[in-house]
């Protein structure tokens, strides 16, 4: 459960996190046209999970009704991860009577910069019923090595 309020943009961990890179729109909720919302609608629903296990940092983006050619993945910037895709608009037949449009449509995109012990060379992902998953291995923490010394005496 978020403990910053819904009005910082949605569910996050934490303001202070240094590896969200989230949006604020300070106007979404206010009854004047703004293009900043209306483009925003869809790139804030946009759901992304962050975890990290002891191999890799794991993501997983909730993105229904896209196809794995809708969606681009990039590195940039050598440590940040982007996400990105857009759900089009669907064509209107004159002779349709809409009665709920609640399906956000339009331009996403989500940024994520990654730790110093991510391998940005060895991403994997795939996607499957509307969730796609970014794989990012992390480099080896190798162990210094300990060796025992005998105490004479």
């Amino acid at each position: 459960m978020s403990l910053i309020p819904s009005f910082f943009g949605g569910r996050r961990s934490s303001v202070f996190d240094p590896f969200s890179l989230d949006v604020w729109d300070p106007f979404k909720d206010f009854p004047f046209p703004s293009s900043l919302s209306a483009e925003n609608s869809a790139f804030v629903s946009t759901r992304v999970d962050w975890k990290e296990t002891p191999e890799a940092h794991v993501f997983k983006a909730d993105i229904p009704g896209l196809k794995k050619e809708e969606v681009k993945l990039e590195i940039q910037d050598d440590r940040v991860l982007q996400i990105s895709g857009e759900r089009n608009v669907e064509k209107e037949d004159k002779n349709d009577t809409w009665h709920r449009v609640e399906r956000s449509s339009g331009k996403f995109m989500r940024r994520f910069r990654l730790p110093e012990n991510a391998k940005v060379d060895q991403v994997k992902a795939s996607m499957e019923n509307g969730v796609l998953t970014v794989t990012v291995p992390k480099e080896e923490i190798k162990k210094p090595d300990v060796k025992a010394i005998d105490i004479s005496g």
